[in-house]
């Protein structure tokens, strides 16, 4: 039964469908695939004053490098997201990282600004559905009161990947060049495809008529609703999940490119010290996302609806995190500020996993991962405007420390007002009630 009201209902829970030990193990390595995901993403980053000096780069050249990641994102993500719902999981995963590991290959010898630009946007390329396909994965695999926790295990990799990168790589970057930062993602690379082929299911390379294709228009064989994939588009939740995806992902995409050059360039801390502090945020990002997740799972185990489980809880995180910004922004450099930039910098992640959630407590099973791949699409955008416009802003300010106040100051501001945005329209249980009508309304069509 769907819950209207938006506090606890005396109707029955939903039935659970059980995880196994191989399920979790899955998590497990998706986490790790997650991890190394956004490792390579912070090793740009982290080694941006060399690979800056090597290349003799200014800040908006170097903005411009990392958002060129994001360029063909939004086109990975559709259209690699269409190629992965006709082949299995196992493959789709193995295939991704083979692509990545290849794309990443060049970089580790001396190269060109070219190249590493050609590089960086074909990762970005292949990196674009590896969400939608982690999600999939999980809402095929897990009970409802289980995905968000679920869920925030995997994306927990996104705070691990660059908080174990931070250090070890900055050490390598240190005694040996940024080049050999990207050897070792290679090498780490190529161990995961080796335990990922030995854990999970020997599955056919295609996936079955049946499991692409579901029940047609009316139900697949699992019960779920099914109506045209574009009027998934047109539900109000798509586009709250829009709002609050792109908002975490300009947090995101600053984190990655922008916050250890911060640190350094911004507030003067020297290039050792970023490498130990820039570990803050990921360490407390991983808290964050994992109580999210809990929170968002209790909630729907005492009976609250989707809309406050799912959409209100990831809203109140954006907004709290939009605010430490606009914060920092206003505050001298210390251990004060620090406390703020952390904070800033620690809730993103939660737009992936506990708003991602709430999609999949409305959507048709065979549509999930090509959903996730347009709203992943729409929120790249962030990635391709946000780091570029930083360095724009940082490279025409009378200061470096000046042009990175304003422009958090402007992210800081986005993210609130999206988030609000964002939480009050995703709403899983209206957009579940309007997809029964649709599908309705496509079988009595059907019948005449």
């Amino acid at each position: 039964m769907v819950l209207t009201q938006d506090r606890p209902s005396e109707t029955g829970a939903q039935p659970k469908r059980p995880a196994n030990r191989q399920a979790w193990g899955i998590v497990v390595l998706l986490f790790l695939f997650f991890t190394l995901n956004f490792a390579d993403k912070a090793a740009i980053g982290l080694g941006s004053r060399q690979i800056r000096a090597s290349l003799g780069l200014s800040a908006g050249q170097y903005g411009l490098l990392g958002s060129a990641f994001f360029w063909l994102f939004a086109v990975g993500a559709v259209t690699l997201t269409a190629v992965l719902r006709k082949i299995s999981y196992t493959w789709g995963a193995g295939l991704l990282m083979l692509a990545w590991v290849v794309s990443m290959l060049p970089l580790t010898v001396p190269t060109s600004f070219g190249v590493l630009l050609a590089c960086r946007i074909a990762l970005g390329f292949f990196e674009g559905p590896a969400h939608a396909l982690c999600q999939s994965i999980v809402a095929d695999r897990f009970a409802p009161d289980k995905r968000a926790t679920a869920g925030a295990m995997i994306n927990a990799g996104s705070s691990v990947g660059p908080l174990v990168a931070a250090p070890v790589l900055t050490w390598v970057i240190l005694t040996w060049s940024w080049h050999a930062a990207f050897m070792a993602l290679v090498v780490v690379g190529v161990l995961w495809l080796i335990g990922w082929s030995w854990y999970t299911e020997k599955l056919p390379f295609k996936r079955s008529d049946a499991a692409v294709e579901g029940g047609g228009q009316g139900e697949d064989p699992n019960g779920n609703i099914v109506v045209p994939f574009r009027r998934l588009l047109t539900l109000q939740s798509f586009w709250g999940l829009v709002l609050l995806s792109f908002a975490g992902y300009l947090i995101s995409s600053l984190k990655v490119a922008w916050l250890p050059a911060y640190m350094n360039e911004g507030l003067g801390y020297s290039a050792s010290t970023v490498g130990m502090l820039v570990t803050l945020p990921y360490i407390v990002a991983v808290v964050v996302l994992l109580s999210a997740g809990l929170l968002s799972g209790r909630l729907i185990r005492k009976g609250y609806t989707s809309r406050v489980a799912r959409g209100y809880v990831s809203g109140a995180y954006l907004l709290v995190g939009g605010l430490s910004m606009v914060v920092f922004t206003q505050l001298p450099a210390g251990p004060v500020q620090l406390v703020f930039v952390i904070a800033a910098f620690a809730v993103n992640s939660v737009a992936f996993s506990v708003a991602f959630a709430g999609a999949s407590d409305f959507l048709p099973a065979r549509q999930r991962v090509a959903f996730f791949g347009c709203i992943i699409a729409a929120y790249s955008v962030a990635g391709i405007v946000a780091p570029f416009g930083l360095g724009l802003i940082v490279e025409h300010a009378p200061s470096a420390a000046q042009g990175y106040s304003t422009g958090f100051l402007f992210v800081g501001i986005t993210v609130c007002v999206l988030g609000i945005a964002g939480g009050l329209m995703l709403n899983p249980e209206k957009a579940k009630a309007r997809l029964e009508q649709l599908t309705a309304q496509y079988a009595a069509r059907e019948a005449q």
